[in-house]
């Protein structure tokens, strides 16, 4: 395994490995703290592709003023460890001034989709990603990027941005991955404390909720958000939103009429926590 620092390098390698080992060739886009959600990206790249990239880079472009940046969790030597025993070929881990150097002044807009959800809280944090996203595309080259469920908006822009800029990359999307009481796995879990990570919990059970009463035959969003309401409300939690959206275009819905998603932002302490779950229509 290789770790690469630089763009030109990382292209010069991406080339030399799909020669040696064919294609496809798959990114695992980190900031790395993996954990078993991360692992589960890269198992399921070994699977599908011949070439494993893993991408490990805390972009600034995407946290705001406040945000938890400097806190960030951080632990590379562990990271690379993880990737070589996963099997891992090339690692790209650049630093900051490489990827945005004195000067630095192109930005890649994101498209109406992240306008909504978390998209009001979070002013230009897509810009950030979505740019941080195409840069790390253009130096690893890749066949496919593997991308999680959890962070569902952020993957829909992306694939927006891969089909609208011509990337020829298949964006792949892959299932949540949650601890065994049903916390969706984050590298943010770590700031939670005992008490805040038990309140944590009723994230999932009120996405569940809302499920289930999908599953017996309700449409009607406003039902569905309070049944996720009541279980944060039983933890002493308030939401930043939380919305019934068509699972394409991200629109809000007031009746679920097809594929859709309940999604929410909530602060836990002092922990911005993000899920959702899919509804499926029979």
């Amino acid at each position: 395994m290789r770790v690469v620092t630089t763009p030109g390098q990382m292209q010069k390698e991406v080339e030399a490995l799909r020669g040696a080992a064919g294609r496809p060739v798959g990114l695992v886009p980190t900031m790395g703290a993996f954990h078993e959600g991360h692992l589960s990206l890269i198992r399921r790249a070994k699977n599908e592709c011949r070439g494993i990239l893993v991408s490990i880079f805390v972009n600034p472009a995407q946290f705001g003023p406040g945000e938890d940046l400097s806190s960030y969790p951080q632990t590379f030597d562990a990271d690379i460890e993880a990737c070589r025993r996963e099997g891992v070929h090339l690692v790209y881990a650049p630093m900051a001034s490489t990827m945005y150097p004195e000067g630095f002044g192109t930005w890649v807009e994101p498209s109406s989709l992240a306008a909504g959800l978390c998209g009001p809280f979070r002013p230009g944090h897509f810009r950030g990603v979505v740019t941080v996203v195409a840069k790390l595309l253009t130096a690893c080259r890749p066949d496919r990027a593997y991308f999680g469920e959890k962070d569902y908006q952020q993957l829909m822009v992306i694939r927006r941005m891969a089909e609208d800029l011509d990337l020829g990359i298949e964006i792949v999307p892959c299932p949540t991955v949650r601890e065994k009481d049903g916390l969706a796995m984050s590298s943010r879990n770590a700031y939670l404390g005992p008490e805040d990570r038990a309140r944590a919990l009723s994230l999932y059970r009120g996405l569940s909720r809302a499920a289930e009463l999908f599953a017996a035959g309700e449409r009607k969003a406003v039902r569905l958000i309070a049944a996720v309401r009541k279980e944060l409300d039983a933890a002493g939690l308030d939401a930043e939103y939380i919305q019934v959206v068509d699972a394409r275009m991200l629109r809000e819905l007031d009746e679920v009429r097809g594929p859709a998603r309940v999604a929410l932002a909530v602060r836990v302490g002092r922990t911005r926590l993000i899920d959702n779950i899919p509804l499926e229509p029979a």
